[in-house]
């Protein structure tokens, strides 16, 4: 048999199969972000409602690491990261769904290194649209990507004259 015959339907599932693969990972981060989400929320709310200080925290990590052997991500320091997480996104209604769009790694750096908002939703975006990495995302921050963003801002098109636009 010739696959030159077959070769547009082979792409075609290929094309399929990748698609698809990409939808489950997207799906997969969502999910992640949303447990991490929850369990910082529950860890801001057990600390407020019945007083609790940091060694719950500990204890819980403990709990966890014990219940998931193997399983990463229920380190003490991610545990606070996950209440921190909360609290910098939880009274933001743009920002709290786009948060789900990118990865874990990238919104810890993001949350982290940014002092604002505004920078934060610029660096969310950004990630998303382009598919940054972990250290691209934290070498456009470093490089104040953000920043020179904002000064590049004119309105010379429209208070210019027309003659004297280039």
């Amino acid at each position: 048999m010739d696959i030159i015959i077959y070769q547009p339907f082979v792409n075609e599932i290929k094309e399929l199969i990748q698609r698809k693969q990409f939808q489950a990972i997207k799906m997969v981060n969502t999910e992640t972000i949303n447990l991490y989400w929850e369990i910082g929320e529950e860890i801001y709310r057990q600390q407020r409602e019945k007083g609790w200080g940091k060694s719950i925290v500990q204890i819980l990590a403990k709990e966890l690491q014990k219940e998931f052997p193997g399983t990463q991500g229920y380190s003490a320091a991610n545990l606070w990261r996950m209440r921190n997480f909360y609290l910098t996104y939880c009274n933001s209604e743009k920002l709290a769904p786009l948060v789900r769009e990118i990865s874990w790694s990238n919104n810890i750096a993001i949350m982290e290194k940014c002092k604002d908002d505004l920078q934060r939703e610029f660096y969310m975006q950004m990630t998303k649209r382009f598919g940054w990495t972990k250290r691209v995302l934290i070498n456009f921050i470093e490089a104040k990507t953000y920043e020179k963003y904002l000064l590049n801002q004119t309105n010379f098109d429209l208070t210019l004259p027309e003659e004297r636009r280039i």
